[in-house]
């Protein structure tokens, strides 16, 4: 929503300036320098990623038109979730965790936590890390190597997308500077024309650099830098779980590993300790 709401005041914003001094709304409607723009910027954009990336330009992007997943909300239910698994272990073994973290679609645990349970990574993250945890053969530096390189993997492959936006912001100035030039030449072959036609087809050709300029940093560059901001939120949750299972691996109690998970949220987001403790007691009785 306040993505929406951003593009809305930065559009309306500029043509409402423009209109106050008097400007025709109907000269900025140029629906050729509108191609020019929007298919160098998609074809350029197509030409340096791959569908991979493609892909996650559009879900992100939808995606900023839905609330941060990673609230208080859903924090709350992971470190619930995470106290529960490993409250589980701490009485059934790590052996009785087997038919959870083999199959968490079917785990009756796992099922209590649906914002849980809809990051696949985060689900992922628990159980394969656990899996090992289950051979017995892992030592604590190499099982926080482990989960340092899937997080660092993970992290650089979804920052692909906001790189791929931010490119392609950066380069709409350069094609609005190519459309107002072949502008320019239309215009030139028009010299000995009527004043007003000239004037016209000048008008038409700046047009592009405008909009070049405006999508650039008032679009693509914001655009980039919220799914940043929302890659950055699902990193730090992702954070809380390492942290949590690190502690665990240890051998720290449950509620002492979901502490520590605790305080790698941010403060807004954070659960008390009391709500932590009344939350883990409800899980208890």
């Amino acid at each position: 929503m306040f993505v929406i709401i951003g593009l809305v005041i930065v559009m309306g914003s500029v043509i409402g300036g423009y209109m106050m001094h008097h400007g025709e709304l109907a000269v900025l409607i140029q629906p050729n320098e509108f191609l020019i723009l929007g298919g160098a910027g998609l074809g350029s954009m197509i030409v340096a990623n791959p569908p991979a990336v493609l892909k996650g330009v559009v879900s992100q992007t939808l995606g900023l038109l839905k609330p941060n997943p990673f609230g208080a909300t859903a924090y709350a239910e992971l470190l619930q979730v995470l106290y529960e698994i490993f409250q589980k272990a701490r009485k059934d073994g790590l052996v009785g965790l087997e038919s959870h973290i083999e199959n968490p679609e079917s785990s009756d645990i796992f099922q209590k936590y649906p914002s849980f349970m809809g990051n696949h990574h985060a689900v992922s993250l628990l159980c394969d890390t656990l899996k090992v945890l289950l051979t017995g053969t892992v030592e604590d530096h190499n099982l926080a190597e482990i989960l340092d390189v899937d997080l660092e993997k993970h992290h650089h492959e979804a920052m692909l997308v906001p790189s791929a936006v931010t490119a392609v912001g950066d380069a709409m100035p350069g094609f609005g500077i190519v459309a107002a030039v072949l502008g320019v030449i239309i215009t030139m072959g028009s010299i000995g024309g009527a004043a007003s036609e000239i004037g016209e087809k000048v008008a038409a050709a700046l047009v592009g650099t405008f909009l070049g300029i405006l999508l650039a940093y008032g679009v693509f560059s914001p655009i980039a830098a919220a799914m940043g901001s929302r890659i950055a939120a699902e990193h730090d949750y992702m954070l809380c779980v390492r942290t949590a299972l690190l502690c665990f691996a240890r051998g720290d109690a449950p509620m002492t590993a979901v502490e520590f998970a605790r305080r790698n949220v941010e403060p807004h987001e954070r659960p008390t300790f009391t709500e932590l403790e009344e939350m883990t007691r409800k899980k208890a009785a």
